[in-house]
């Protein structure tokens, strides 16, 4: 009875929560942001540059905004979308030795300090900025939420199924296979829609990228840097990304697109090679003195379970974690974390 208790509450939990809409996703998003916030840097001079860099290519989506660019979840009626151009989005540079950037979809953008140094000059770290904001223009995250919570109804009516049809003897059972099976069912389905996301995101950034004046031959430059480095292994049928190899390839036919005149638009970057050494040291130096992510983040299992839209090949740890742990509270397991 207690696994069929919390099969049906789980599906009830998903139900509740209905079609995630601008409203819900930013007060997700200021919630988690509340939860990060001790680990954003919070030094003015590289805070500065990383939010000139998010107002350029804001600029530049809006204008693509105004040509009717973009998909129709852009596009939605009844929706004010022109609260992502405005100066509440914030591009915060977090304290964390993971390569990673992402959205939660509201008005915030996140980059780890992790990749801000592994970032060779303005031109890579723009295309992960045009990157994360075609996600919040594309209104990924509202996709993605509405998606996982689909899932984790679709479980718990499978569980709550089981048990009645595996009777009083045998409905735990049958509920953990059925909620089982349908969970790997579900995931497997949702990394097609995370798939196309994130080429759609890069498609996005790429156009907002040159609208903005960033030169478009380097938009690729650190996909190609992250291959080097050994980040494209994960087969792309097993990963909720798009492999590297294939974004550079796209990237390249977009270039192509574009003809001789690729790098007729481009304007000076907003830091010279040598300003933007000094902002990666300068970094790394005031994050000495604040608590990184996974401390920041620590015990906040629900809010780091919902979806985020993430730079790199792979889940960060603690929303694998917070994931595991929900799943293991579904199926009847004793919670990892119990025991610690």
């Amino acid at each position: 009875m207690k696994i069929l208790f919390r099969s049906v509450a789980l599906c009830f939990f998903a139900l509740a929560l209905g079609c995630a809409n601008d409203q819900k996703v930013q007060r997700q998003a200021d919630q988690f942001d509340n939860n990060i916030h001790p680990a954003e840097l919070s030094q003015p001079e590289v805070n500065g540059y990383l939010t000139a860099i998010g107002r350029r290519v804001q600029a530049a989506a809006k204008i693509a905004d105004a040509h009717g660019y973009g998909p129709k979840s852009h596009f939605v009626k009844g929706e004010a979308d022109q609260w992502m151009f405005s100066d509440k989005v914030q591009f915060h540079l977090v304290n964390s030795k993971t390569l990673n950037a992402f959205t939660t979809g509201g008005y915030h953008v996140y980059v780890y300090n992790e990749l801000f140094q592994q970032t060779k000059s303005e031109d890579e770290l723009a295309a992960v900025v045009a990157h994360e904001f075609g996600h919040i223009y594309a209104r990924h995250v509202h996709k993605g939420m509405n998606h996982n919570m689909a899932a984790m109804g679709i479980t718990g009516l499978a569980g709550a199924a089981g048990y009645v049809v595996g009777g009083s003897d045998n409905g735990a059972a049958d509920a953990k296979s059925a909620a089982s099976v349908s969970q790997m069912a579900t995931q497997f389905v949702n990394m097609g829609f995370t798939r196309g996301d994130e080429a759609q995101a890069d498609e996005l950034g790429f156009h907002f990228y040159v609208i903005a004046g960033w030169d478009p031959n380097h938009f690729g430059n650190f996909f190609k840097q992250m291959i080097a480095a050994g980040y494209d292994k994960t087969p792309a049928m097993e990963s909720d990304h798009p492999t590297l190899a294939s974004r550079v390839k796209a990237t390249d036919t977009r270039l192509a697109s574009l003809g001789a005149g690729a790098t007729s638009r481009v304007v000076p970057n907003i830091a010279t090679p040598e300003q933007f050494r000094r902002y990666q040291q300068t970094a790394v130096a005031s994050a000495g003195s604040i608590p990184n992510d996974q401390q920041a983040l620590q015990a906040k299992q629900m809010l780091q379970a919902l979806p985020r839209s993430c730079w790199v090949p792979y889940e960060p740890d603690d929303q694998k974690s917070a994931l595991d742990e929900l799943l293991a509270e579904l199926h009847g397991k004793p919670d990892p974390a119990a025991g610690q």
